[in-house]
């Protein structure tokens, strides 16, 4: 008697789902794997939107991560448009809005997130956007060009990369945070001030502690200004809403999957309930170089180490090795890589030149080396993050000195 085809059901074709699908077939799974997606387009990056989207140097086939005749050739069946109404993991299956019943023997969750909204009057204007989706970068370039004026509600690095193309296309920016200074919740105040005078060179003009109060319509229905807590009116012609983002957790939550500011997974990428696993932004997991730390993570990196973590359990094969995260923001011509969290961290050493706009800044817990932020600096941000996998600890006077190779300031380094 011929056994029964074991089947893999994806929820979610962003990256994380896409890359699962691809590492699942990699790694010899031979079942058959549904990828299910709420858009219109095949999996792609996300990156590129803020970025070379905006621009116009990027089109769909310079941003999707396979062509859809990968898809059949794999035999991976993807289905585009599509919503899944509810999880069912007793039955093991899922539901989805046109009323489909799908069984599966593996379940990946790969929902990714939502944008945050803004719950204030005039939101539901025209011209007021957020930026995740391919379509939603279709629209906010339209919206660039000279002449025209871009609010931006949030100094997070979407809004930063935002302002960065904005100013390409000849577009007035002006960008309103409630924080004292840009990048407060993930990155150095030496860091902030860097990007503020970079943006502020470029013509970028900040409203910094600041609350936004209301927004209001200009002609035929369309945001035209906004109002701020202080009393103060800026006009505009077109708002960008960048204030973070949440995990699409729901379907989860109500399936009785542990959730807590995202789906729960261990180091396989497997969710409380068997069977079913979460890769991606969705998910908050724990870090293997950082003890008694869970995280939920928003980058491309993670999206293709959980990827790998869920395909290789599934498969039965070997766990990857566990990777230090890491993270990048392109800035006019300004590349920031970020490796590691600096959890616990007491001293920050800046190695290079400010003003130059080449340098590091080291953050140490105790001497060890737990995270890099790197701008123009590729040599720097490799290293630091080899130093962190390894726990390397750092000498901070010889750190400091760009006299001295990165390597002579590690102890234990023997220099020939």
């Amino acid at each position: 008697m011929t056994e029964p085809i074991s089947r893999v059901l994806i929820i979610g074709a962003g990256h994380a789902g896409g890359a699962v699908a691809a590492a699942l077939r990699q790694f010899g799974w031979t079942g058959s794997i549904t990828l299910l997606g709420e858009e219109a387009h095949p999996p792609y990056q996300r990156p590129p939107l803020s970025k070379g989207w905006l621009i116009g140097r990027a089109d769909l086939s310079s941003v999707v991560l396979r062509p859809e005749a990968y898809y059949l050739e794999q035999l991976i069946d993807l289905r585009l448009n599509t919503h899944v109404q509810a999880i069912e993991p007793e039955q093991t299956r899922v539901i989805t809005a046109d009323g489909a019943v799908l069984s599966y023997d593996h379940l990946i969750i790969a929902t990714g997130t939502r944008p945050r909204q803004l719950s204030i009057p005039g939101v539901e204007l025209g011209g007021v956007s957020t930026l995740r989706t391919l379509d939603d970068a279709k629209r906010l370039r339209q919206a660039l060009s000279p002449g025209k004026h871009l609010a931006i509600i949030g100094g997070g690095y979407i809004g930063l990369e935002s302002a960065a193309s904005a100013r390409a296309c000849g577009a007035e920016v002006t960008i309103i945070e409630r924080e004292q200074r840009l990048l407060a919740r993930v990155a150095h105040p030496l860091l902030s001030d860097f990007f503020q005078d970079i943006h502020e060179s470029q013509g970028v003009k900040f409203v910094l502690n600041s609350e936004l109060l209301s927004l209001s319509a200009g002609a035929e229905g369309q945001v035209g200004a906004l109002m701020l807590r202080d009393g103060r009116t800026l006009r505009c012609d077109h708002v960008l809403v960048g204030i973070g983002a949440q995990a699409n957790d729901e379907l989860a939550q109500v399936a009785g999957i542990a959730c807590d500011n995202g789906i729960l997974v261990d180091e396989f990428a497997r969710t409380s309930w068997p069977g079913v696993y979460a890769v991606g932004d969705v998910t908050r997991r724990p870090l293997a170089h950082y003890e008694n730390h869970s995280i939920r993570l928003e980058s491309v990196a993670n999206a293709l180490e959980q990827a790998r973590q869920a395909a290789a359990h599934i498969c039965g094969g070997p766990p990857p090795a566990a990777e230090v995260p890491w993270f990048w923001s392109d800035q006019y011509q300004y590349k920031l890589q970020i490796a590691g969290i600096p959890f616990g961290a007491s001293q920050c050493i800046l190695r290079g030149n400010l003003q130059g706009g080449k340098f590091a800044l080291f953050h140490l817990a105790n001497e060890r080396l737990v995270a890099v932020e790197a701008v123009n600096s590729p040599a720097d941000f490799l290293l630091g993050k080899m130093m962190i996998d390894r726990g390397a600890e750092l000498d901070i006077v010889l750190l400091a000195d760009t006299e001295c190779s990165l390597k002579s300031a590690e102890r234990g380094y023997a220099v020939v």
